[in-house]
């Protein structure tokens, strides 16, 4: 095991280094496509090894944002190469890229969450995954208080505002990379022409990915969940943080199902970040 693991290079990865990345990723059944995983290294750095003949063996991924707040996730180790400590070292390597003053984030699967604890991350939340085959969409859905349409880049600071709030740190990096990357992106003006609320679809090889939804109550996360789902022929994904049990009754009315319900955990912090209950769809797990 020793020659094994000093065969073994931790290096940081570049849009070469996709395609393997890719590999990894469905090596364990996981569905990061190239457009995903650009979207990663723009919004942060993605760490792994690699073996004697460069094959990519493991990987983590840390995003950065505004102020005080990271997110890590795409934690992969190959099958072949389990046991020799590769998930804790490149994760670790993630934790020491940024400030011991910056709070880090994950969501984390089951296999990985004893890692996590003995790093030192502490659960603080939950997030409730749903899947669906496919969705017919509410046709008759609608309301006289707010307007739906399309965004435009003159949205973007507005946007950025709601979300942070929402989020608890500012991330106009990822955001700006996200909408780039996103099938649909709507947004939810007052009479006033406010933005109040805003959502992103984005397509994976899998699902349609419902999220980052931020709204400022249930009935409008539905509208504009239904918005951006309703004319969509597949699988679709939405994953919602704890506390909107109304959000949840809704998905389960309309043919989602949950699939599993993982760990928030964060280090350098004893809770999340101040949010302000508008988040109702993340983004995806890696981002937070």
């Amino acid at each position: 095991m020793t020659t094994y693991h000093k065969q073994l290079q931790l290096v940081l990865f570049d849009a070469n280094d996709i395609p393997g990345l890719m590999d990894l990723s469905n090596s364990v059944g996981w569905d990061y496509d190239e457009s995903e995983i650009k979207t990663v290294m723009m919004s942060g750095k993605l760490f792994g090894h690699k073996n004697a003949e460069g094959k990519i063996v493991s990987s983590a991924a840390i995003m950065t944002y505004d102020t005080n707040l990271a997110s890590i996730g795409m934690v992969i180790v190959h099958a072949n190469y389990r046991g020799l400590g590769l998930g804790k070292l490149v994760t670790q390597k993630c934790i020491e890229s940024v400030s011991p003053h910056t709070a880090i984030m994950l969501v984390a699967t089951k296999d990985g969450e004893p890692l996590y604890k003995k790093l030192g991350f502490t659960t603080v939340a939950y997030v409730h995954k749903y899947l669906a085959d496919n969705y017919s969409g509410v046709h008759n859905l609608a309301s006289n208080e707010y307007m739906i349409g399309d965004y435009n880049e003159s949205d973007f600071a507005e946007i950025v505002c709601l979300d942070a709030a929402a989020f608890g740190d500012r991330r106009s990096n990822f955001l700006r990379n996200r909408i780039k990357q996103a099938k649909h992106c709507i947004v939810v003006r007052d009479h006033q022409t406010n933005i109040i609320g805003f959502g992103l679809s984005v397509q994976g090889p899998i699902n349609l990915m419902l999220g980052p939804i931020i709204a400022p109550d249930s009935i409008t996360a539905s509208l504009i969940m239904n918005t951006l789902a309703k004319d969509h022929h597949g699988k679709l994904r939405m994953d919602v943080p704890s506390g909107h049990a109304e959000m949840i009754k809704w998905l389960e009315q309309h043919g989602f199902t949950e699939v599993t319900r993982p760990p928030v955990m964060i280090l350098h912090a004893e809770e999340m970040p101040t949010r302000n209950n508008t988040l109702f769809a993340i983004a995806a797990q890696i981002f937070g």
